[in-house]
């Protein structure tokens, strides 16, 4: 029995460093484009409804916490369906290994954003900017299972986040477009990305 133990250990193992070694399949260029859509269409929602979010910020994190939220469960619904079909039997393996180099991103954009909204809020108006520059940071660690030309996609989260942190402040604090357009563009350009390169090159079946 306790070389039965071993041998699936060590099977276990050997299919993790494979998944670590093999480009991941599981995201969805249309659902990522789509996501992109819908941080424009909050953009628009904001712009509408929320007229002065500086002194609205819990109207103004409802409304983009909401966003990132319904992002995030159709970027994992799918990625879910496509790495069962894209990966068969490496799926779990691979799952788990794009989830442990993006999911410290989304604990702590959160627990960021729950501090900030808690304890600082005259530091809200960072946060556009610090949403950025951590998602950034998630895009790089992610690099290595992804098509090389995604690190453009993470300097363009970290270049819009820096460009915030430099100069959101004053009057142009909680703007709409601050979120809307880089996380837009952003989005569509992770697709696009994904969408062109060539999956097969240096590929491990």
């Amino acid at each position: 029995m306790k070389d039965v133990r071993r041998a699936l250990a060590e099977i276990a193992l050997i299919r993790g460093q494979v998944a670590r070694a093999t480009r991941f399949r599981g995201y969805g260029p249309a659902t990522l484009a789509g996501t992109g859509l819908l941080a424009g269409i909050a953009a628009l929602t904001q712009a509408t409804l929320i007229n002065d979010p500086a002194q609205s910020p819990g109207a103004y994190l409802k409304l983009w916490v909401g966003t990132a939220a319904l992002s995030l469960a159709l970027i994992s619904a799918e990625t879910v369906s496509r790495t069962r079909r894209n990966h068969a039997t490496l799926a779990l393996p691979m799952l788990r290994s794009a989830g442990e180099e993006f999911l410290p991103t989304i604990v702590a954009g959160l627990l960021l954003t729950v501090v900030i909204a808690r304890d600082s809020a005259n530091a809200v108006w960072m946060l556009p900017g610090l949403w950025q520059v951590i998602f950034s940071l998630g895009i790089f660690s992610s690099c290595r299972l992804l098509p090389r030309p995604m690190f453009a996609a993470g300097l363009w989260y970290l270049t819009s986040g820096l460009v915030l942190l430099a100069h959101g402040a004053g009057e142009y604090a909680l703007s709409p477009w601050a979120m809307g357009i880089p996380f837009g563009v952003g989005q569509i350009l992770v697709a696009a990305i994904l969408r062109f390169c060539d999956w097969e090159t240096n590929e491990i079946s």
